[in-house]
């Protein structure tokens, strides 16, 4: 992959892009859900920016926010259908490379909000390439429809079909809610110690009756399971004969964030070998959707 454009000095064009840099990821990210493709996307929009600014006749942008979001976007749409090629060859679940953070690195702008929760994005992989952009830029980061339509190149009344389809869409699968922090952070905890620890009844009382697992190891990593799981009574056997089969004493489980979810990230002796992720119900905060990711394509960022 190229080299990331330089840190800011007096040139307008790289601070204006630095400047930006947060939203341009948090949108790409948005739309991809890996971290290569996002930060190989920010890099074609920089090399574009650049040369733009390079050009002697280049007429000026007089709103480089709209400008390189615009650009970002096209990137991200470029790449999608790359992406869903991939994953036809892609060995089990796929899920989105997790974002992992320190537990008490609350970077949570609303450029990192609600469709960085695994289970959003999730639920954004079901939508249309066009639904999932409209979303992701009036529902996450507050773009208008007038907005929308000039960075698409679609018409306003195009855009509200798209936005109210992909927002019945993912209301269907994810209705809105989001539990106390602290009350998910002591879910995850306690499930990370009753599935790694092999406590069925401490496991049993936590998982849901229609409780889903995915787990995603992409053919390389270790996978409890090549399909999603569901059902209370064999996810929970599932765990039973994971735990059994692992040394307990030589796992090493730290408690981090992924955006503004709870995850525990399990590393053995050789490094982190999973992230798990658990997403509760709204009335009673039992563990509806469990997403475990062992690929090691997805850990090398993360840090014991």
């Amino acid at each position: 992959m190229a080299s990331a454009p330089p840190h800011a000095t007096g040139d307008t064009a790289t601070e204006q892009f630095l400047g930006h840099r947060k939203l341009l990821f948090s949108v790409v990210y948005n739309m991809l859900g890996s971290l290569a493709d996002t930060e190989d996307a920010l890099q074609e929009v920089w090399l574009a920016w650049s040369a733009r600014h390079r050009a002697p006749d280049a007429a000026p942008v007089d709103n480089p926010r709209a400008y390189l979001v615009r650009a970002a976007m096209n990137r991200a749409l470029a790449r999608r259908a790359e992406v869903a090629r991939r994953r036809e060859t892609y060995v089990g679940p796929w899920l989105p490379e997790p974002l992992v953070t320190a537990e008490d690195d609350v970077a949570g702008s609303a450029e990192r909000a609600e469709a960085l929760s695994m289970a959003v994005l999730v639920v954004l992989e079901t939508l249309s390439p066009l639904e999932r952009a409209v979303f992701v830029l009036h529902e996450v980061f507050g773009f208008g429809h007038p907005e929308i339509a000039g960075i698409l190149g679609r018409s306003p009344a195009a855009v509200r079909q798209l936005a109210a389809r992909a927002r019945r869409h993912v209301q269907a699968r994810r209705p809105r809610h989001r539990p106390a922090p602290d009350v998910h952070s002591q879910v995850t905890e306690r499930f990370a110690a009753a599935a790694l620890g092999g406590d069925l009844r401490a496991l049993l009382e936590l998982l849901a009756p229609d409780v889903t697992l995915w787990t995603d190891g992409g053919g390389k990593g270790p996978a409890t399971s090549l399909r999603p799981v569901r059902g209370r009574d064999r996810v929970a056997a599932l765990f039973m004969s994971v735990a059994a089969a692992l040394p307990a004493d030589a796992l090493d489980v730290r408690h981090r964030r992924v955006a503004d979810d709870p995850c525990a990230l399990v590393f053995s002796a050789d490094g982190p070998i999973a992230v798990v992720i658990v997403d509760l119900a709204p009335a009673d905060d039992r563990i509806t959707g469990i997403y475990s990711i062992t690929n090691p394509d997805k850990l090398p960022r993360t840090q014991r």
